[in-house]
């Protein structure tokens, strides 16, 4: 079934302008397909591919190590361990930003309850400003960091 990119647009997501990018950039595993207008035809593969290119992109694939992969899946069977190492080593990229993102998040969750537990005491006043002159001996300084094992 031929889909045009608006169609495409609605279905996937995306915008007509990043569609156009995507193709602009060597992005489809197949080259997009033109009537003899020069209209754009898509396909259900395309919609597929699109899928898993942009869960690529947001995971933080670089646009260099799409056009890779793609160049390595155009290229047919002959290549899967390459494949396969390219998708593991962006697998451990991705690992290792979660586990970055976590402890990012385990300190805005210590922050929320700090500020929650000073404001419902009324001392929110108290807690660390490092302009203030008295902030080198203020106890609240636990607020730059959660405790160990927080």
């Amino acid at each position: 079934m031929d889909l045009s990119i608006g169609e495409v647009a609605e279905r996937s997501g995306l915008s007509v302008h990043a569609l156009r990018f995507y193709e602009r950039e060597g992005l489809f595993a197949n080259p997009v397909r033109r009537l003899s207008n020069g209209r754009r035809i898509y396909h259900e593969e395309d919609l597929e591919w699109l899928a898993i290119c942009t869960k690529l992109r947001s995971s933080g694939m670089s646009l260099a190590m799409i056009r890779q992969y793609i160049e390595l899946v155009r290229g047919g069977p002959g290549n899967e361990l390459e494949r396969l190492e390219l998708l593991r080593r962006h697998e451990s990229h991705v690992e290792t930003q979660i586990r970055e993102l976590q402890e990012a998040l385990d300190v805005m969750r210590f922050k929320v309850r700090l500020y929650e537990e000073h404001v419902a005491r009324g001392e929110a006043d108290q807690l660390w400003n490092p302009s203030h002159p008295d902030a080198a001996r203020a106890r609240t300084h636990q607020e730059c960091r959660p405790p160990q094992g927080a």
